[in-house]
C-alpha cells in the first residue's frame, strides 16, 4: 500500500471544497428507543468489513447523531445474524450514519470511510472473510451516488491503493438493524477479544488521524 492517507486528504479536501450536502425534510425516528429529531440530518451507509469496528469509529465523529449496525444489499427481508453470515442471503454488515451535515459533509464520512478499510480486497477485512464483509456504499440519493463513484474514480486514479478499488457503490436496498445485542457493541463490551485486539488498536490509530474531527469528551 502506497501513501494512501496523503492522497485520499488532497482528494478529499477538493471534495469538501467543491461539494456540500442540501438539508433533509423534518422528521423524527426512534433510536435505541428514544423519539430523536432528525429535522436537517441525512443519513449515509456503508459496508466496510465488520460492523462492530465501522460503528465505534463513525460514533466518534462530530456531527455525527447517531449509528445503527444492521444489514443491507440483500434479497431476503429481515435476516438474522446466523443467516446473513451463511452468505445466502446477500446482505453486507454495515452501519447506517445519521448525521448532521451543517457539521460534518457526506464527503468527510467517504473520506473516514476509505481511510480506514482496505477497499481493494474482495469480500473480506483482514481475517474477516466473507460476502457479508465487502467494501460497499449504499447511497440514499443521486447526489450521494455521484459524489462517491466519482471520489473512487479519482483515488483508482491517483494509485493510492496497489490495488483496483472493489467497493461496491449501490442504492439503498433491503436494509434491516442488526440484533440489539450488536448496537454498542464495543461500548459494551470493550474487554471482548475482538474488540481489545482489533477493534481498540484500529480505534486509537483513528483517532490519531481524525482528531480535529472528533467530539469532545470531558
Amino acid at each position: 500500500m502506497k501513501n494512501n492517507f496523503l492522497i485520499i486528504a488532497v482528494i478529499s479536501l477538493a471534495f469538501i471544497l467543491g461539494c456540500r450536502n442540501k438539508s433533509a425534510n423534518a422528521q423524527s425516528e426512534k433510536v435505541e428507543g428514544v423519539l430523536m429529531d432528525t429535522t436537517g440530518l441525512q443519513k449515509a451507509t456503508f459496508g466496510s468489513g465488520c460492523f462492530w469496528c465501522t460503528e465505534a469509529v463513525f460514533e466518534e465523529l462530530k456531527g455525527v447523531h447517531s449509528v445503527v449496525s444492521g444489514y443491507a444489499g440483500g434479497n431476503v427481508v429481515n435476516p438474522s445474524y446466523e443467516a446473513v453470515c451463511s452468505g445466502k442471503t446477500g446482505h453486507a454488515e454495515v452501519t447506517q450514519i445519521t448525521y448532521d451535515p451543517k457539521v460534518i459533509s457526506f464527503d468527510e464520512l467517504l473520506e473516514v470511510f476509505w481511510k480506514t478499510h482496505d477497499p481493494t480486497t474482495l469480500n473480506r477485512q483482514g481475517n474477516d472473510v466473507g460476502t457479508q464483509y465487502r467494501s460497499a456504499i449504499f447511497y440514499h440519493d443521486e447526489e450521494q451516488k455521484n459524489l462517491a463513484e466519482k471520489y473512487k474514480a479519482e483515488l483508482d486514479k491517483s494509485g493510492a491503493w496497489d490495488n483496483p478499488i472493489v467497493t461496491e457503490i449501490s442504492p439503498l436496498k433491503n436494509y434491516f438493524p442488526a440484533e440489539d445485542y450488536h448496537q454498542e457493541y464495543y461500548a459494551n463490551n470493550p474487554n471482548q477479544g475482538y474488540c481489545a485486539f482489533v477493534i481498540a488498536p484500529k480505534l486509537e490509530k483513528f483517532k490519531k488521524v481524525f482528531k480535529d474531527k472528533l467530539k469532545k469528551t470531558d
